[in-house]
Order: C-alpha cells, then structure tokens, then sequence
C-alpha cells in the first residue's frame, strides 16, 4: 500500500492527463455545409497556448522557449504593439512585464507584473476572440474606481427609434450536427431575452439569415473575416460592434446545452457564450469582473448565464433601462453556477494544477 501522500500525488497526475485529453488529439471529425466529413486541426497558436504553464513563475529578465507565443498572444489580445517584422522574442523583457500587469488589471487578477499560476491558467482558458484593451479615447473607462464595462471606440450603439428592434437569424450553411438546430435557437432565444430585460431593445429571429440585423453562424478555422478561429477549447467565439451584425461560434468546439446529458470534460456552454456574443454586438467591450457575462474567459463545463450589475450598467449606458426593470430584481453580485462535476481544475491548488499540467506536457511531448 502507497503512502497517503504518494496516493494524492498519483491521483491529481491522472486527472490532470484525463483533463488533458481534449489537447492530446490533434483534429476532430466536423461536418462541412455539404454534409462531407473532414478533420479540423488544431490551430498550432492554440496548442501553444496550452504549453504556457512552462512559463510559470517568470519574470523580468527570463529568457524561456515559448515566451515569444506568449508575446503573440499578448498582441492579439490588445496588449502588445506590433514589432518590426513580428519578430518576438523568448526574453521577458520591460514591455513584456507592462503587458502582463495590464492584463491582470484586466482580467481582474492580482498584479504581480509577473506569470503567477492564477494569470498562467487564466492565459490557458477558453475564451472570447475580441480584445481586451481598447483605444486611448475609450481607455479612461478601462479602469474606473467602480465601473469595469468597456465599449467600442466611439461608443457605437445601434441606432433605431425607441424601442429599439432588432432581428436575428441562423445561417442554413454554416451550423453544426452535434446540436439540434431546435436546441441552439432556445439558448439564443433565452440569451437575447435576458439582455432584453434590461434595455428597450426588443430582439425577434427572422427566417431570412441574409436581411437579419445579427447573424449568427459556426465556422472552421479561418473564416474570412480576419479572426481565425483555431479550434477546441480556443478561441470559442467573436462578434463585431454595432451596427455590423455579425456573430460567430467555432464549429470545432463541443457545444452544449444541459451538461446533465453531455459527459464531456471538453464541453463549452452554448447559451453562455450566446449571452456574451450578444453583449458585444449590443456595443459593449469586456469587462474586469469575474462574475460578468462579459468577462472574456469561460472555462469548460462552465455556466454563466446571469446578467451581474456591472453588465447591467454598461448595456443601460447605450441604451437606457427597460421600464420594467427593477435594480433590486437583480443581485449585485451574479453567481457563476457550475455543473457539480465541472470545473475539475477548481479541485486542484492552482499551484499544483499548473505543475501537473507542465508534466503533462513534458511526458507528452508536442502532441499536447
């Protein structure tokens, strides 16, 4: 019989590689809008993203393979200028550091200008594919005392008399087969009405995908709009200011509605990612609270459907209060509810969970 100790240490290395599985394949089967089976790999940027935790614990001054990923992601993200001839290298230098305090000011961690386990894993999550940081013109907002809602430069909204109506459709093209097409309009149609609660917008879906105000769609890979999607548990989704309409889902993802009736450790909640879509489509940017739909990170098998205040806020700054809302109907604080068996990286110490997923990677080699 093993020690205790030995037993614990054994047990988290095996749900650490049974939590990494989703990483270790490189492509899964979809269906393209013909019906035609094909593999989609996973783009190389995801997968070395999820090689960040070698990065953990460094600082100003480190030199480690990898780093210059880390500086393309923070590019990506808002965080870094682009450099001559993107040539990013692996040293952890001052504009390096700034970046990294920036997006723990963002995402609402703590700042230690340095890569701690929190902002490691918060760097490997699923997340939105919009930037985090914006213009100057808007930046005063990024960091208000008690405000953390962002919006597009120049505020746009869209602009129609009030109240406000808007409609939206599915493409007959591009959608996917492990989800019912029944199933992903009632998490939508839930989605729109939750934002409808609180603004004068009313939302309706129209047949016509093509003359919709927002259109909504899943995509593979690069789309043509610039925003390549790059596969499972990635970049899970992205949609455009207004009045441009546009929002898109990666097909690659495995999306689901009732994590009651889908087992997979890999699962992305459609209706939550809907919700914050739709948040960017309404004119607002991400937001520093944790609780917000509009926080830019969505770990699997995670639910976050509520509205918190400081979504609230933000949407009613562009659009005013739907008359029938009541502050006190809404907590102050929205509650990110989680299936009873997700979230399986909240039973590991950071710490350790980000050293188990470096020996992980380190057995596995590349294929994770």
């Amino acid at each position: 019989m093993l020690p205790l100790s030995q037993q614990i240490s054994s047990f988290f290395i095996f749900l650490s590689i049974i939590l990494c599985l989703p990483y270790c394949f490189p492509a899964r089967k979809v269906r393209d809008p013909e019906g035609k089976v094909k593999n989609i790999e996973i783009d190389s940027a995801n997968l070395q993203r999820h090689s960040f935790s070698r990065l953990t614990h460094a600082g100003q001054g480190s030199r480690i393979s990898g780093m210059s990923e880390l500086k393309r992601y923070f590019h990506r993200f808002g965080y870094l200028p682009p450099q001559s001839g993107s040539n990013f290298t692996d040293e952890f230098d001052a504009e390096l550091e700034s970046a990294v305090a920036t997006y723990q000011m963002r995402l609402g961690l703590q700042i230690t200008r340095q890569l701690d386990p929190d902002t490691v894993l918060s760097l490997m999550s699923p997340r939105c594919g919009m930037k985090d940081k914006f213009p100057s013109s808007v930046h005063k907002k990024l960091f208000h005392v008690t405000r953390h809602y962002t919006f597009f430069q120049g505020m746009p909204r869209w602009e129609r008399p009030q109240p406000v109506r808007l409609t939206y459709g599915f493409s007959p093209y591009h959608v996917i087969d492990k989800l019912s097409l029944d199933d992903v309009r009632a998490a939508f149609d839930r989605a729109f009405e939750r934002w409808a609660q609180v603004i004068p917008v009313e939302f309706e879906e129209s047949l016509d995908y093509e003359t919709a105000d927002v259109r909504i769609a899943f995509y593979l890979g690069d789309h043509g709009d610039g925003e390549p999607f790059d596969g499972v548990l990635g970049i899970l989704g992205h949609s455009f200011s207004p009045e441009d309409g546009r929002l898109h889902l990666d097909g690659a993802e495995m999306w689901a509605v009732d994590f009651g009736t889908e087992p997979a450790p890999k699962a992305v909640d459609l209706e939550s990612v809907a919700t914050h879509e739709i948040g960017h489509i309404l004119g607002l940017g991400h937001s520093s609270v944790k609780e917000a739909v509009m926080y830019p990170v969505l770990k699997p098998r995670t639910t976050k459907h509520d509205l918190a205040l400081d979504d609230v806020e933000g949407v009613q700054t562009l659009y005013g209060s739907n008359p029938n809302y009541k502050l006190n109907s809404l907590s102050r604080q929205s509650e990110t509810a989680s299936n009873t068996a997700v979230s399986q990286w909240a039973m590991v110490p950071t710490e350790l969970s980000v050293t188990i997923s470096a020996l992980v990677f380190a057995l596995l080699g590349s294929s994770w």
